[in-house]
């Protein structure tokens, strides 16, 4: 059984040891022959482009699977709805017609965020410490979802082509790059694999950052948010950029130049549009604070940070409030934390940010009981809400109610499916509730989820021996093992 006290820990030194993929190792058997002709499976066609929208959601979800087992994801659900949240209403207002996103975030003080084919956006913490406002952060998760609207990885593919034959691999592992360690060295890789046309496919990168500007700026004024937050944003890149420009890497290799030309550009752009005050957000404050607390150095050198902003003439002290909270919380000041936490619920009973970081406080506490009822409550008015389901098995579980949390979680990781954090909790449920058939099952979904084949097949089959003669769970089992099968071919075709 996991432990349930160190969570993630055993599963990650697990993981470490099973993959065998790295981001620049990450073979794929694409071959060009002398006409240029790339060899890939044949899931139809999109006009103008070479790879079809059903392609790219297969390799961005493969991609997806190898990408969690070799970063530090930010395995935090509170940020995650916020961050989805935020997310699918700017999707609202764009040009996307492929709706099936997939958020992922890194946990990373780098200022970065990425788009994969097929779906995926990628968020680095750090863009927290940097972005002012939720516009601003909100300009970047446009241009992201630009990317994908315009299809721009398949048009780039494209354009290469007609250029010499493209080694895919390089292509991949410079996506891995560039959401690994920034946009820099991803460009680079890139650039690495198509030397002979550098140039020319940098310029037609470029193109595509101007479009995606564009459109991003697009998308927020549909939304009723600020388009001006956009090239303030680059201002906010740009000045960080400067205190490390020892480190900068040429201009004509960055994916995303923060040049004084591009945001003159927005300014251009930005006479179009009415004017649109940013609106100010409690909640991206309070996650602001959130990353704050946790990329602090240590525990108790944010609680200093926090004390010593509530002494200042501020906005949003209620963040620092928070903030201070979950610094005291990390530094095992249980008793504190949570008194002044439920002092912010207190003025907003309404919160479920206030309600799932008390909760994250009464779990690290081992003591629960006092706030069940209240989490009851709102599961029942919010069932959709995986985050606070998550909170309240976890408050269970931490009760000794194994049972009643797995009957909680349950039913909701089977219908999302696609989130490792509630098939890693319902392992830990169903170990304490006794259900070892569970157990095994829900942690194949885990580790297919990270692209561990090999251990994913290991668990199914633990599971499928112990269904024996219970012929509708064996069929399910069967199909989870077909479903591994199928990302190793996929890993084979690409």
């Amino acid at each position: 059984m996991f432990s349930a006290t160190r969570p993630f820990q055993q599963l990650k030194r697990l993981l470490a040891q099973c993959v065998l993929l790295t981001s620049l190792g990450f073979t794929v058997s694409v071959t060009a022959q002398g006409t240029g002709e790339l060899k890939i499976p044949d899931l139809g066609s999109s006009a103008g482009t070479l790879f079809s929208a059903e392609y790219e959601y297969q390799l961005g979800r493969t991609w997806l699977k190898i990408f969690r087992s070799q970063v530090d994801v930010y395995e935090d659900p509170i940020m995650q709805r916020y961050l989805e949240n935020l997310i699918f209403e700017l999707v609202e207002f764009s040009e996307l017609q492929d709706r099936r996103i997939e958020v992922v975030i890194v946990n990373n003080p780098t200022m970065n965020a990425f788009a994969v084919p097929g779906g995926v956006i990628g968020i680095h913490t750090g863009l927290f410490l940097h972005a002012q406002s939720e516009d601003q952060l909100a300009s970047v998760l446009a241009h992201e979802i630009a990317h994908l609207s315009q299809r721009h990885f398949s048009r780039r593919v494209e354009f290469a082509r007609t250029q010499q034959p493209l080694a895919l691999a390089g292509l991949l592992a410079g996506l891995v790059l560039m959401a690994t360690t920034g946009s820099d060295a991803g460009l680079a890789a890139l650039s690495a694999t198509q030397a002979a046309t550098q140039d020319s496919s940098l310029r037609y990168s470029r193109s595509n950052e101007q479009e995606a500007d564009r459109i991003g700026m697009q998308t927020l004024a549909k939304s009723g948010r600020n388009p001006g937050a956009t090239p303030e944003m680059f201002e906010q890149m740009l000045r960080a950029s400067r205190f490390t420009s020892g480190n900068r890497i040429p201009e004509f290799l960055r994916t995303h130049p923060l040049s004084e030309s591009r945001i003159s550009d927005t300014r251009n752009r930005l006479r179009s549009y009415p004017v649109v005050p940013s609106k100010p957000s409690l909640d991206f404050h309070l996650m602001k604070a959130k990353v704050e607390a946790d990329l602090a150095d240590s525990p108790e050198t944010a609680v200093s940070q926090f004390k010593s902003r509530l002494e200042l003439p501020r906005d949003f002290h209620e963040a620092d409030q928070y903030g201070l909270s979950l610094a005291l919380a990390a530094a095992g000041r249980f008793a504190e934390a949570q008194a002044l936490m439920e002092q912010l619920l207190h003025k907003k009973p309404d919160s479920q940010i206030y309600l799932m970081s008390l909760t994250d406080i009464a779990v690290k506490a081992r003591d629960t009981r006092s706030i069940l009822p209240k989490l009851a409550r709102e599961t029942k008015i919010h069932p959709e809400n995986k985050a606070l389901n998550l909170a309240y098995a976890r408050a269970l579980m931490t009760n000794q109610q194994a049972h009643i949390a797995e009957a909680v979680l349950e039913p909701l990781a089977k219908d999302i499916g696609n989130d490792p954090l509630l098939w890693y909790w319902l392992a830990e449920i169903q170990g304490l509730s006794g259900n070892i058939q569970g157990l095994h099952q829900s942690r194949g979904e885990y580790f297919l989820l990270h692209g561990v084949a090999d251990e994913a097949e290991k668990q199914f089959r633990y599971a499928l021996k112990l269904a024996d003669r219970d012929f509708v769970a064996s069929s399910i089992l069967e199909e989870r093992l077909k479903a591994v099968y199928q990302f190793r071919d996929q890993l084979d075709q690409l």
